[in-house]
């Protein structure tokens, strides 16, 4: 079995997403599922091919995060895996203090079980 790869934790949530692709003014809408630092999953019906690169802009509660991403997992009818390969330093805060919270939201349920 692989070791775990990832740097970053990793949490379930459900946040909105606008998926910006080249050549199109209009933004697909889905929900990502799992968030890190460092990327996320997407739930979509069509997914992108593997190597896609595209910009997202997550909705993480009244933030808007700016984020250039590349597909890096493609599950046909099931959703994508996006590797998060730039964004600005106060996008990248934003998004570290809302894992933060989430982050210590889990841990006090933890301790609540």
């Amino acid at each position: 079995m692989n070791p775990e790869r990832r740097k970053n934790a990793r949490f379930p949530v459900n946040v909105p997403v606008e998926i910006h692709t080249e050549g199109s003014d209009i933004p697909i809408r889905c929900a990502i599922s799992e968030l890190s630092l460092e990327g996320c999953y997407v739930e979509t019906m069509f997914p992108f091919p593997i190597g896609t690169s595209l910009d997202l802009k997550l909705h993480l509660e009244e933030d808007a995060v700016l984020i250039t991403a590349t597909v890096i997992t493609s599950f046909p009818q099931v959703g994508n895996g996006f590797q998060f390969d730039q964004m600005l330093p106060e996008d990248r805060e934003v998004m570290r203090t809302y894992l933060d919270v989430l982050a210590k939201k889990e841990e006090e349920a933890g301790k609540d079980q």
